[in-house]
């Protein structure tokens, strides 16, 4: 059973639909005894990196999703912010991430190129994934996603990046280490692209 994480933030309904309207079954899980028998995790987040960390905790379901992340390794997909508290710590804030995924999530503004371009980064992008990334299934020719954000996940080795996009430089938009993974655009505003996208993930 796919698990849907929600603790406060990211749009819950919006996944729902679309694994309903794929045929795949899956549930929402505001604790840690909802999360008990997942197959794949969604972890889906909007907004600042420490809040998320902080309703996370607050949310009691950070030690039960370690023990099926870490320990049973049970695939999960990060989401915008889901993705990158994935980081061990981002500029945007003070918290530490999880760090399930070496690396460190940074602004748009450090670097010249995007500075002097419009933040957040907002709208349809090109994605370009990596060859062997799983995700992205039947949709290397194609791939178009949904975003919204003004950081970026610094993955500490190349080995993590999944895909790249383009803001003012080349950026790191999915990115993977095991079960780990996690997309910076939204899957859920994505059209067919986005659907395609979470089914490869639900059937891997």
């Amino acid at each position: 059973m796919i698990k849907i994480v929600d603790y406060g933030l990211g749009n819950i309904s919006a996944f729902t639909n679309i694994f309903k309207c794929t045929n795949l079954p899956a549930m929402v899980a505001k604790t840690a005894a909802e999360l008990e028998g997942a197959s794949k995790i969604i972890l889906p987040g909007v907004g600042a990196f420490d809040h998320a960390m902080e309703l996370l905790h607050a949310s009691g379901m950070r030690p039960k999703l370690e023990e099926l992340v870490l320990g049973l390794k049970v695939p999960v997909l990060g989401i915008c912010v889901g993705m990158q508290i994935l980081a061990d710590a981002s500029d945007e804030g003070q918290l530490p991430g999880l760090a399930w995924v070496p690396g460190r999530v940074r602004s748009f503004q450090s670097d010249p190129g995007p500075a002097q371009l419009p933040l957040p980064h907002m709208g349809w992008n090109d994605v370009s994934p990596n060859a062997n990334s799983t995700l992205f299934k039947g949709l290397e020719s194609d791939a178009r996603f949904y975003f919204l954000h003004s950081f970026f996940f610094e993955c500490a080795s190349s080995d993590s990046i999944a895909a790249t996009a383009n803001y003012g430089l080349d950026f790191s938009c999915a990115v993977r280490s095991g079960n780990v993974h996690g997309v910076q655009f939204h899957p859920e505003k994505s059209h067919h692209y986005g659907a395609t996208l979470l089914k490869n993930f639900a059937e891997a």
